[in-house]
């Protein structure tokens, strides 16, 4: 497990992938030190890469021709299996690729295949935390794979990440992941109960929050995300709902695949479809608290307005 200090003085690393994780991600490299090369197809993820000190290519080619560390934001298996296209062609020497996205396992076990031919190692590298957490570097991350790769890549994790635990054989990273994902799931929507039945019933939702947390009925997510419930600040995604499904299907893959029981887990998935039928699809999941409101006939409050500008 690797914490905190890194020694990067101009290291080049690679991040393809700046959406919501990534783009935390590539900030924080930067200030650590490192010379940093991203790539992305949306521009205006390019141009944030750019404000934050790091240096845009115009695609995944052009990123592992500048850098021999990589570390992958993906959003699904077709991106992931493209990049690795690109990353074979640049033709690399000793690359090591460090895959960070919830994806699935015989996803990353094909990619792992596919770059092993051309002497490019892949590490299975999921990150426990949101959004908000990948901003201030409150990431975990499950790394898994060659132990010697891992190891060239210590420093580039300190520069994004507050933990590193080392799970073994690669693919332990995402089983561990889904672990993690599954008391997500019902830790976010365990936060949704509490703070409505106590807000009805009279205390202050902002107290609620501020007491439990610092208490044995608090937990992570009831940290993280009690705040955007009280604010109703769900739209400020730091884990959409849309995203957060392919998660859960993840989730309940494993389960059947392991025949393990879980009802609490089966309870929470009709609350997250819910919240996408209210349209809450491209909100954070804290949006749970909402689903709740409609469940009992509520009318949700308004968001609290924006204060205005001085034209000062």
């Amino acid at each position: 497990m690797a914490t905190t200090k890194t020694t990067s003085t101009q290291v080049s690393v690679g991040v393809i992938g700046l959406g919501i994780m990534g783009s935390a991600m590539s900030a924080n490299l930067v200030k650590a030190g490192f010379v940093v090369y991203g790539y992305d197809p949306v521009k205006a993820a390019c141009g944030k890469l750019k404000k934050a000190g790091g240096t845009a290519c115009a695609s995944a080619l052009e990123v592992a021709q500048k850098a021999n560390l990589i570390v992958l934001s993906l959003p699904s298996e077709a991106a992931l299996d493209k990049v690795c296209e690109e990353l074979i062609a640049a033709k690399p020497s000793g690359m090591v690729v460090a895959e960070t996205s919830t994806l699935p396992e015989t996803a990353k076990m094909r990619a792992f295949a596919a770059l092993a031919k051309h002497k490019i190692t892949l590490l299975d590298c999921p990150l426990s935390g949101t959004g908000g957490q990948a901003v201030t570097r409150d990431l975990a991350i499950y790394a898994s794979g060659n132990a010697a790769a891992i190891k060239k890549m210590h420093g580039v994790f300190e520069g994004f990440a507050r933990a590193r635990y080392d799970v073994g054989e690669f693919g332990n990273g995402i089983r561990m992941k889904l672990v993690a994902n599954l008391l997500v799931a019902i830790h976010n929507i365990s936060t949704a109960e509490a703070i409505l039945m106590g807000e009805r019933s009279g205390l202050d939702a902002a107290t609620i929050v501020k007491v439990i947390a610092d208490g044995a009925g608090g937990s992570r997510m009831f940290q993280v995300r009690g705040p955007l419930m009280v604010d109703r600040s769900w739209g400020e995604a730091t884990m959409k709902v849309s995203t957060w499904q392919k998660d859960m299907k993840l989730i309940n893959d494993m389960l059947t695949a392991t025949d393990t029981p879980a009802p609490l887990f089966a309870t929470c998935m009709p609350i997250y479809n819910a919240a996408m039928g209210l349209g809450h699809g491209a909100d954070d999941t804290a949006s749970v608290y909402s689903v709740l409101e409609h469940m009992m006939g509520r009318k949700p409050k308004a968001k609290p307005k924006a204060k205005a500008k001085s034209k000062k």
